[in-house]
């Protein structure tokens, strides 16, 4: 008999997004003069096209592959040169990395859940509460840790909380663990870290000899020239910290696929007898072996959005989904909730309305407003009391969205 994974098992009934997709479908199906009207802003994904630049050259790419001459296959694991070289020298310039040092993906969702087949069992993982649910699944998945319990809570991980009171930053864990999920600008809170903050955990990784996965997937929407765009501005950072990178809001790729992971040569992990490893080799090892990288017309839309056209365009996608996001913003302080997040990310974290769980006002606004929204307790029990908006829309439809929370609320 052919045995299964049992961890699996172990995961809660459904992923958080796919549990909304069935509760819409359940709606729209008993409410089908509703269904024209309804307004997502649940899961992030993007609305606006892709940009002419992006466009333009997969287009170009893709005639290449119609000619003989100028024809590709497999392309190298890592990624071709171009796009590396394009992402070590737009992003990391100035910061200790090279384009060796970069690795072409189809997405930061795909390599922070991959990023654990190099790691070994045994390992004290910590994660922020609310958090992304891919971290914590993923090493359910992989059997890092036990069952969890009716707050969702899974035995051997530590949960780091983020609230209102500490800005959605954690602080430091009381005790020493060996791997960090760190997500800022943050989904699902919106809260961005300073500095300061990302420097004391620079410094805690490099005293207990940890490393910190640190997913930057929505740096291009950092508004305030004082926030780090990337954890390797931090002086040390090179020594303890992986990078995940996405194409997918700033360039419209969600549906397109592609991102990469920096990973410098100077950080290192353990094996079982005390040898230090490379974990830049061990992950380049791991994508020969199990991927085939990105396609070729892919990595040069990509490549496009470094061009002096693709920058300007990348900049207006920004500056739109910022404004639908102040937009949400506005509207729910005045009708007085307590809001966050917003001003350097595209979603907006909002308080529940007394006496409402977040799964309540999921409810509230799909039945009273037709408008989807994220319930904070999907992504851990920090996040009750709180739901998420996204910024990811139509000026026409955030309009709308504001109306209707100001009608219904």
């Amino acid at each position: 008999m052919a045995q299964i994974n049992d961890n699996f098992l172990k995961l809660k009934a459904g992923y958080l997004f796919p549990e909304i997709g069935r509760r819409v479908s359940a709606f729209t199906e008993a409410n089908p003069d509703k269904a024209a009207s309804l307004i997502r802003c649940g899961i992030g994904d993007v609305t606006e096209p892709l940009p002419l630049a992006v466009r333009e050259a997969m287009h170009k790419a893709v005639d290449e592959l119609g000619n003989r001459d100028t024809f590709r296959g497999y392309g190298p694991e890592q990624g071709y040169d171009f796009l590396r070289n394009a992402v070590a020298d737009n992003f990391y310039q100035d910061l200790p990395l090279t384009a060796a040092d970069i690795f072409i993906s189809d997405g930061s969702k795909c390599d922070t859940g991959n990023i654990l087949d190099i790691f070994g069992p045994g390992n004290k993982i910590a994660v922020t509460d609310p958090v992304y649910p891919v971290y914590v699944d993923t090493n359910v998945m992989i059997g890092n840790t036990g069952e969890a319990d009716e707050d969702g809570r899974y035995e051997g991980l530590v949960y780091l909380p983020c609230t209102a009171e500490n800005n959605f930053v954690p602080a430091l864990p009381a005790e020493k663990v060996d791997i960090i999920y760190l997500c800022y600008p943050n989904n699902p809170t919106g809260a961005s870290a300073t500095r300061d903050q990302l420097k004391a955990w620079v410094d805690y990784a490099i005293e207990n000899d940890s490393i910190i996965l640190y997913d930057a997937a929505y740096e291009a929407f950092i508004q305030d020239s004082e926030v780090p765009r990337s954890i390797y501005e931090i002086e040390g950072a090179e020594k303890c910290a992986l990078e995940f990178r996405s194409f997918s809001k700033n360039g419209g790729f969600t549906g397109v696929r592609c991102g990469f992971i920096a990973i410098p040569e100077t950080v290192t992990g353990a094996s079982s007898t005390g040898e230090r490893i490379s974990i830049k080799s061990l992950w380049s090892r791991r994508t020969s072996t199990k991927f085939n990288g990105a396609s070729y017309p892919v990595q040069r839309g990509a490549e496009a959005i470094f061009s002096e056209a693709g920058k300007a365009q990348v900049s207006a996608l920004v500056e739109h989904y910022m404004g639908n996001a102040a937009l949400l913003r506005e509207a729910c302080t005045e009708i007085g909730l307590s809001v966050f997040g917003g001003e350097n990310a595209p979603y907006v974290w909002v308080a529940c309305p007394e006496g409402l769980t977040s799964w309540d006002m999921f409810d509230k606004m799909l039945n009273d407003a037709n408008v989807v929204i994220t319930p904070g307790s999907g992504f851990g029990a920090a996040g009750e009391g709180y739901f998420r908006i996204s910024a990811f829309n139509s000026r026409e439809n955030v309009i709308e969205v504001c109306n209707r929370l100001k009608k219904h609320l």
